[in-house]
């Protein structure tokens, strides 16, 4: 598979929903495949919260492949031998993109807490600039899951001409107060831990040491990303053999999954970017100013395929069979599929559980 990884910067101001605006930006994107010469090939590839660019393939001397290895490249469901898919890094992420840590050119210094709020529309107007760029003007597909779903949504319904089909995946039409509150648990662990300094960390500090505020916060999300079942599955209630089990800190193997995966997150991912991911997750909401979710959905044109997992404990099914229901009674039966998968591993199914929907998103791309 031919995979680049390339950046590009905009010398141009991005007008943000906030009423503030970047004066310049930059988007680091990935792309797999090769772009026909009408370029009307494209597959667009809209990431998670701790998601990057590099969706798919591996770099040579690379450990891990990209986070959607399974579903992208020669072969698979997103053929690489037939599209030119593009996978964003979201501005505000840590992998890139203009972000809490660029410089600002008002100031020349980073932005740090200064930088703006951003909503899921922000992240997909500074991606739409990117394809301009680019000369592409129509995609086959938009595809995402989780906060990658929010901005699929948010394609159909503010750039409804721009895709033929619009396949969101364990998502939500507006953040419910569950979800809020799990990312209130990180933000708060965050913004009270000594070694943040309210914004102001050293970053070799953070690589090298890490933060128990982001740890904690990673680990709320890691309960809610999975699910009661596979918990019992993988780890049932063994204790880690070296620990005893009348120690005070003693661990059962569960605690032990959440330390390994928590507190190696902060090495890595920075606090301010989770600070402010979490909040455009927050306030995300499809029936966004003046509009009604209907009022909203009324404005799609694509066909909306909506992917649910039975298990995930995040986005809950119902809660995607909602915007189902919507799409119906606006009376849009033909431009919406709604499938629900029989998942495993809670949230993370649109991830790990491809061979379970695969088929599904082969037969809306033959559309």
């Amino acid at each position: 598979m031919k995979i680049e990884t390339k950046i590009e910067k905009f010398n141009e101001p991005l007008y943000l929903e906030s009423g503030r605006l970047l004066e310049e930006f930059e988007i680091v994107y990935e792309t797999y495949g090769t772009l026909n010469e009408d370029k009307s090939n494209v597959i667009i590839i809209c990431h998670a919260l701790s998601g990057s660019h590099h969706a798919a393939g591996r770099y040579e001397k690379e450990a891990k492949a990209g986070w959607w290895d399974k579903f992208i490249g020669d072969g698979k469901t997103i053929d690489t031998n037939k599209y030119f898919v593009i996978c964003s890094n979201n501005i505000g992420s840590s992998y890139g993109s203009t972000s809490p840590l660029s410089i600002n050119p008002s100031t020349k210094k980073e932005y740090r807490l200064k930088f703006p709020v951003l909503t899921i529309s922000d992240i997909v107007n500074a991606q739409m600039k990117l394809y301009k760029k680019l000369g592409i003007n129509n995609a086959v597909a938009v595809i995402g899951g989780s906060m990658g779903g929010m901005q699929t949504l948010c394609y159909a319904i503010e750039h409804p001409t721009f895709a033929k089909h619009y396949i969101a995946m364990a998502c939500t039409a507006y953040t419910r107060p569950w979800v809020i509150a799990l990312n209130k648990i990180g933000i708060e662990a965050i913004r009270h831990d000594k070694a943040f300094k309210n914004g102001e960390y050293d970053k070799e500090d953070l690589r090298a040491n890490g933060l128990v505020g982001l740890a904690i916060g990673r680990m709320a999300g890691l309960i809610a990303y999975l699910s009661p079942d596979l918990f019992n599955r993988k780890f049932s209630r063994d204790y880690v053999e070296t620990d005893g089990l009348y120690e005070l800190f003693g661990r059962f193997e569960i605690e032990k999954y959440l330390e390994h995966n928590s507190y190696s997150f902060p090495k890595f991912f920075d606090p301010l970017s989770y600070l402010y991911i979490c909040k455009t997750i927050n306030i995300f909401d499809a029936g966004r100013n003046k509009d009604s979710l209907e009022e909203s959905f009324t404005k799609i044109e694509g066909k909306l395929h909506l992917i649910a997992f039975k298990d995930d404990m995040l986005f809950f099914p119902e809660e995607m069979e909602q915007i189902k229901d919507i799409m119906i009674k606006i009376g849009k039966k033909d431009q919406v599929t709604f499938k629900l998968v029989d998942s495993s591993s809670g949230h993370d199914s649109f991830l790990v559980e491809v061979e379970k929907f695969e088929e599904h998103v082969k037969n809306v791309l033959k559309d």
